[in-house]
This record gives structure tokens, sequence and C-alpha cells, in this order.
């Protein structure tokens, strides 16, 4: 059988495959979004606010959706990571000077959220809060250095499911969903200053630099393990089904990750906000005072969902700092490499996860680190997703599949918001 003969076939099978085969790098980049220090955002949002700020998981969702399928498109399309690609449209100092701080706030975002699964299992199991946070460290690193890549992209899908214990404790509550309706059209905003600081976090923890580089990589990564495939700039025979397998991956993923950060809100805003419970400092804060008002059951299905997402977002933050540094400085990269095999990659991704570890033994407020660390991937993005859509819509990179009216008309809109958003915080900060 010819080679054209084996790759239809491929492409044939792609199309009919179910829906979950079709589901990968997006699946995990929507899912790594709820990480702990997301999930402690939405939940000071509903405890704080009641239903009232619902309305942005709807407003983001588009947003998100189209500056991820612009990332996953320049992998795909090109063959290269974002990083590489912003070095084509951006000064490399510049470029060096933007991923620096990338892997500064993400370093510091992997500590927040081992520091959260630590005290989360210390809540659930009792004993040490820091051997669970050396625990859920190593097992992580480990992990990445390793499981070879095909194997490990599956057990991350699998930990998407824990993001599923959100949802089901909706399910253990009284709702009103009049109000619940009321909140997810803006009906009733509450646009106080303290109300726009926390639009403002919400914003930036759902759209966050560390995604646009995981993505990319991932779809580049996808394409390394299949000898059958190129970029699609290479082969644009293999678009149609490529494509459509990213917008289908890229939706489902974003859509679930708006979908759990608006059943953290409800669950939030129905127990603690009703009872005046209004102050929370860290995803844990948040199972903590569920405990006594929803019962045991919900604070137990919370707390492990903690630790669920972070083990799946730490390979993410982690693993986005190796690929953007790795990129940019021309060193060999996947995580389907043993550590000797990309020794500048692993080590980029085992010094985040070691210096972040740090934070959750040092006298630093994880809290305020996290604060600022959302300022700075607030300043960052915007140069970086303006970077992404120049090349998304360059028709010199991207050929006859650069960003269309809609895809990129979304990408800039995203980007102008995010602006927009950054100025904001800045100004609430200062």
């Amino acid at each position: 059988m010819s080679e054209k003969a084996v790759k239809s076939g491929l492409r044939s099978r792609l199309h009919t495959a179910p829906l979950l085969k079709q589901l990968g790098p997006g699946l995990i980049t929507g899912a790594a979004d709820d990480d702990p220090s997301g999930i402690a955002t939405y939940s000071q949002g509903g405890a704080q606010f009641g239903f009232n700020l619902l309305w942005t998981m709807l407003l983001t969702f588009p947003l998100m959706a189209a500056i991820q399928m612009n990332s996953a498109l320049v992998g795909r399309v090109t063959g290269r990571g974002l990083a590489w690609n912003m070095g084509q449209v951006m000064p490399r100092p510049l470029v060096m000077g933007l991923l620096a701080l990338l892997f500064i706030a993400n370093t510091i975002n992997v500590g927040a959220d081992l520091a959260a699964m630590g005290e989360a299992a210390k809540l659930v199991l009792g004993f040490n809060q820091h051997a669970f946070t050396l625990f859920f460290a190593f097992i992580s690193l480990g992990l990445q250095l390793f499981i070879p890549y095909r194997r490990y992209a599956r057990f991350l899908t699998v930990l998407t499911f824990s993001l599923f214990a959100y949802v089901a404790i909706l399910f253990l509550l009284p709702l009103d969903w009049k109000e619940i309706g009321a909140g997810l059209i803006g009906l009733h905003p509450n646009l106080t200053e303290s109300a726009a600081t926390t639009i403002v976090a919400i914003f930036g923890t759902t759209i966050s630099p560390y995604l646009f580089f995981w993505q990319s990589a991932q779809e580049v990564e996808e394409v390394d393990q299949r000898p059958d495939e190129q970029p699609l700039i290479k082969d644009p025979a293999e678009a149609p089904q490529a494509i459509e397998r990213i917008r289908i991956d890229t939706i489902a993923g974003m859509a679930m990750s708006n979908l759990i950060a608006v059943a953290i809100m409800i669950a939030t805003a129905a127990t603690l906000h009703q009872h005046g419970v209004t102050n929370i400092n860290s995803a844990a804060d948040a199972a903590q005072a569920l405990k006594p008002i929803a019962g045991r059951f919900a604070f137990g299905l919370f707390a492990l969902g903690i630790i669920g997402t972070g083990l799946l977002a730490i390979p993410v933050l982690a693993g986005s700092a190796g690929y953007a540094v790795a990129e940019a400085a021309g060193w060999k990269t996947g995580l389907d490499n043993m550590p000797w095999q990309a020794r500048g990659f692993y080590t980029v991704i085992a010094a985040a996860v070691i210096l972040g570890l740090g934070i959750d033994w040092s006298p630093v407020d994880p809290i305020k680190a996290l604060y600022w660390s959302a300022v700075l991937n607030g300043v960052i993005a915007v140069p970086m997703m303006a970077a992404l859509m120049v090349v998304a819509s360059s028709r010199r990179k991207m050929g006859k599949f650069r960003a269309g009216l809609v895809l990129g008309g979304l990408g800039w809109l995203s980007t102008a918001i995010m602006a927009a958003a950054t100025i904001t915080m800045l100004y609430v900060s200062l």
C-alpha cells in the first residue's frame, strides 16, 4: 500500500474516531487552568459576591477559546512552539526578558499550588503538611522526568476527571436557580472597587500565559510522536482533520474549564456567602470553610479536587516554562525524551518545581506571592498575546492557515481586554 493511502486511512480513522479520542492538549490545558490558585480565586469571587460575578465566566469563554485555538494552530501549522515563533516577530532580548518573567511567575504559582495541595491533604488525612507537599512535588517531577510522553499524556487526561468533584458538590446543595441565572447574565453586577479587583483576578487566572506555551508545545509534541504527520505548512492535506480536532479539543477543554469555575463559584456562593463567610485566602481555606456548612462529604470532595487539579496543573506550569525557555534558547525539547537527552529543557522544569517547593519552607507569604505572580502574569500576557496574534495572522508564517476574521478578531479582542484588565489591576494595586 502506498504512503498516500496509509495517510488517507489514518485521517479517515481520526475523522470517525470517538470524541474522547480527539481530546488531548486542549482538554489538559483547560483543566490545568483550574489549578489550586485558580480555585482560590473563584472561591473568593463566590464567597464575597455570591452569584453576582458568574457572568465573568461566560464572557471569558469565547476569548479564552480563541486565544488557545490560535496557540494550538501556531504549533500545529509551523511545527514550532510559541516561544520560537515569538522570536521571529520580537527582538530576542525582549523575548528572553518576558520568558524570564514567565519562569518567575510560574515558579511562584507552582509553589502556591504545592502548598495548597499539602494543606488540603492535611485537612483530609491529617499528618504533616510539609511532608505531603514534598511528596506531591517529587511525584509530579518524577512523572515528568521518567514517564514517556504518550503514557504521561494519558495520565494527565485521566486526572482531568478530578475536576468533576466540584460539579458533584452542586448536587449536595440547595440552589436558587433563579439567582444563578441572574448572575450568569449579569443582571445584578456588583461593580465596587473590590469587585473590580476580583474581576481582574478572575481574568488573570483564566487567561494565563503558561497555557499559551503549553498547548502550542503539545501540538508540536503530538506531531513529533506521529511519523505519518507533518506540520500543516508542509502537508496541507492533513489540515481538515487536524483543524477539526483542534477545534473540538480546544472548545471542549475551555468549556470544561469554565464549567468547573462556575461550579466552584456557585458552591461557595450558595454556602459561604449565604452564611457570611466572605474572606477566602486559599483553596484550602475554601474547603475548610465548607465543612461545617455543607458537610464532611462536600468538604472532602472539594479538598480532594484541590489535590487532583494540583497534580494536573504543576506539570503544565513547570512544563510550559521548560518549553518556552528551551525553544527560545534553541535547546532540545520534548517530554518523550529522557532527562539526559534534553538536559536544558528538564533543568528548567526541575528548577521551577524545586524553587517553587522552597516557597512552602520560606517565610514568604504564599498568598501574597501568588497575588504578585498574578500581577506579573497580567503584565507579560499582553505582549505575549500580541506576539501570538502577529504570528497567527501572518501569511508568511501560517500561509493559508493564518487566523481568519472570526478567530483573529476574537484573539485580538482577547488581547485588548487583557490589556485593559492589566491596566485596571495595576491602577487598583497602586
